[in-house]
This record gives structure tokens, C-alpha cells and sequence, in this order.
């Protein structure tokens, strides 16, 4: 696939001082640079020692302005979106039915957030649209789990986002392979499903291989994006061929109806926007969250269209004051696109 001029440029874009990229012409106003670089860099020493990371994109002109845009940021759940758009893929090639009946084993079981493993046994059988639901709406990780072992696994999803150009996205590890890792734990097991059995195997670990493992997760590349990856995967969605109109308007209703997140970015944003997004969050061990995010498709009141990533690692600040961060980037945000 030829790669577009904005979306050339978006990928060579350096984030040392994160410049912004000025493109084609638009009805919308530009940017406040200035603006978003004084309040994004204010609100980002407020969550020191933790590292914000920011990305916003008018979807109209392909003007983007990062913060921090090139550095990675371990996911978590965020990738349920480009996981859900490769799933959709693999629907419109006709290899996947969205029909399809699935049936859980004990070894398809993922450990929390996960309703449909605190439901198994007592319920087992689902369709490819019910798991892909519950991973990109609710952010349920056995689902999400099932649903790449269908289209090949972790590995497979990162491939089509390369193969689809967006490169600064990788997705490596099951859920049930990174949730234990990120904690000291060992391969995960059925006798920890559900949030209080995995809580209390977590809490058997010793305090400094938890801290260790926390450490070694927020160094580890695996499974992280940057900013500038995730606006160049929603342009991507929203510019070239890569699902079908049908797909595509799933993909966003999905992720329109999600109730997480509530506090995070949405709350920011003007009454009357539509916020079509994926949240993510990890523990919080010794004092240390290892992230807690928010991405995606912001249409305001007007109807102006903006691509918006926010990543948060390595914070110290409670759940509430995270969502906080997320939430006045977004108060920037709109007033750094007036």
C-alpha cells in the first residue's frame, strides 16, 4: 500500500521537542501550539514522577501536535483497539464470521478485568461479536485473548499494523502471559480467576520481585505504543481501506457505548462531543500505577473530528488524580483547538 503524504510525514515525525506537523489546508481552525505545549507540559510536571505522553490529530487537515509523541508507554487495555480492528479485518477477508459460536475451555481463561471468566464455567458459549464487545467495550482480557488466538495471536496483530504502516504499535503478550509477568507471578492459573484470587496470589509475592517486575515492565518495549503510533492507527482507520465502511462504523459504535473511562478524557471534552475510545490501566504496587490511559476519536459539538492519544506511566498519584491528568489534558485540548 502507497503510504499517504500526511501519513508519511506523520511517521517521520522526531518528538525531541516535538514539532508540530503543519499540512494541508482546512476549514478548522489550527492548532495552539503554544498553548498546548504551556498547559500539556503544566499539567504533565503535576503528575511528575510519572511520564505523560500526549498525541492529538485534526482528522480533517492531518495537523498533528505531540508531547513526548516518540516515546513508548506500556499499553494495557488500549490495545484491545487495534486488536478489535484486526479481528474486524480478518471478518471483512471472510475468514471470521462475526456469528461464529465459541466455546471456552478452562485454558482459554484470562485473569481480570475479566466478567467473562467470572461467569466460566457457568457460562461458556459466546459468538466472535459478543468477544469483541466485551474486549473493545468492556475490556474484558479473556475475550480479548480468545479473540487473537483466533486471528493468530499477538504477533499477527502487530504484523497487520505494520503491514498497514502504523509501526509503533506492537502488541507481544496474551493478557494471560503479561498480567502475570507484570507482577512476579508465574504462568497464570485457573485457580486465579476472578479480581480477589488474583489479587491475593499477587499479594503472596514478595514486595521487592513486585517491584522488580513493575521496574522491568515499564522498560520492557513489549506491548507498548507511542502517541505518534496511535494517531497514525487512527488515521489509518479513518483514511485508507483497511475495514470495510460496515466494519469500521462497528468498530466505532463499540467503542462510543464502552463504559470505561468516564472520568478520564471524556470528562474533559465539551458537553455534546462523541468520544469513541479504548481505556487501559495497570496495578498500582507500592505506591506506583504502571499506566493508566485513554485513546481515541473526539467529535466535538461542531462537528470537527481529532484523533487524541494520552498515556500516563509510572504515576504516584491515586486513581482519581490520574483520571484527573487525562481529564485537564483534555480541557487543553479544547481549548488548543478553537
Amino acid at each position: 500500500m502507497r503510504i499517504p503524504v500526511v501519513l508519511a510525514a506523520l511517521l517521520l515525525l522526531v518528538a525531541a521537542c516535538d514539532k508540530p506537523m503543519r499540512q494541508t489546508a482546512s476549514d478548522t481552525p489550527r492548532l495552539d501550539m503554544a498553548l498546548l505545549d504551556r498547559e500539556v507540559g503544566a499539567i504533565a510536571e503535576r503528575a511528575r514522577p510519572g511520564v505523560l505522553g500526549v498525541g492529538l490529530m485534526n482528522l480533517e487537515s492531518g495537523e498533528v501536535w505531540l508531547f513526548n509523541g516518540d516515546l513508548r508507554f506500556p499499553m494495557q487495555s488500549v490495545f484491545k483497539a487495534p486488536m478489535g480492528a484486526a479481528v474486524l479485518a480478518e471478518v471483512d477477508a471472510g475468514r471470521l464470521d462475526l456469528e461464529q459460536p465459541i466455546t471456552l475451555t478452562e485454558n482459554d481463561i484470562s485473569p481480570p478485568h475479566s466478567p467473562i471468566a467470572d461467569a466460566w464455567p457457568a457460562r461458556s458459549d459466546y459468538t466472535v461479536r459478543e468477544l469483541l464487545v466485551a474486549a473493545t467495550g468492556e475490556s474484558d482480557n479473556t475475550a480479548a485473548d480468545v479473540l487473537m488466538k483466533l486471528i493468530g495471536g499477538p504477533g499477527a496483530v502487530t504484523a497487520w499494523l505494520d503491514d498497514d504502516h502504523v509501526n509503533e504499535i506492537r502488541i507481544d503478550r496474551y493478557e494471560r502471559e503479561l498480567q502475570p509477568d507484570s507482577a512476579g507471578l508465574e504462568s497464570f492459573r485457573i485457580a486465579w480467576k476472578g479480581g480477589p484470587a488474583f489479587a491475593a496470589a499477587i499479594a503472596q509475592v514478595p514486595p521487592a520481585r513486585r517491584r522488580a517486575a513493575m521496574i522491568a515492565y515499564l522498560a520492557d518495549e513489549r506491548d507498548t505504543a507511542t502517541p505518534r503510533g496511535v494517531l497514525t492507527f487512527f488515521y489509518t482507520l479513518d483514511e485508507e481501506p483497511i475495514l470495510s465502511p460496515t466494519s469500521k462504523a462497528l468498530l466505532m459504535k463499540i467503542m462510543t457505548e464502552t463504559p470505561t473511562g468516564a472520568q478520564r478524557l471524556k470528562a474533559g471534552f465539551p458537553a455534546g462531543s462523541v468520544f469513541a475510545h479504548k481505556t487501559g490501566a495497570g496495578r498500582t504496587d507500592q505506591g506506583v500505577n504502571s499506566a493508566t490511559n485513554d485513546i481515541g476519536v473526539v467529535t466535538l459539538p461542531d462537528g470537527r473530528r481529532y484523533a487524541v492519544a494520552s498515556f500516563l506511566k509510572g504515576a504516584t498519584l491515586d486513581e482519581a488524580g490520574r483520571e484527573a491528568i487525562h481529564a485537564d489534558v483534555a480541557r487543553a485540548i479544547t481549548r488548543g483547538v478553537r
